[in-house]
């Protein structure tokens, strides 16, 4: 297929996209590549439900308490 860049960009017809919500771009030299990325990172989830752990430092030195070590 071949599509042709506006000034607005390019135009993927829908047809090529179902089933995909999301999509990473990468460039490389003069090579485009799209990428299908069906769930989110679940690293942007991290802090969104905090829970309360009983201690004031928890943040700073949640390796502490995991692993038992000093902080």
């Amino acid at each position: 297929m071949v599509a042709k860049v506006t000034k607005d960009g390019l135009l993927i017809p829908r047809s090529l996209l179902q089933g995909i919500t999301r999509v990473e771009i990468r460039r490389h030299r003069n090579r485009i590549t799209l990428l299908s990325s069906p769930r989110p990172d679940p690293i942007h989830e991290l802090g969104r439900k905090p829970v309360l752990a009983g201690c004031a430092d928890a943040s700073a030195n949640h390796d502490a308490y995991i692993y038992g070590g000093e902080s």
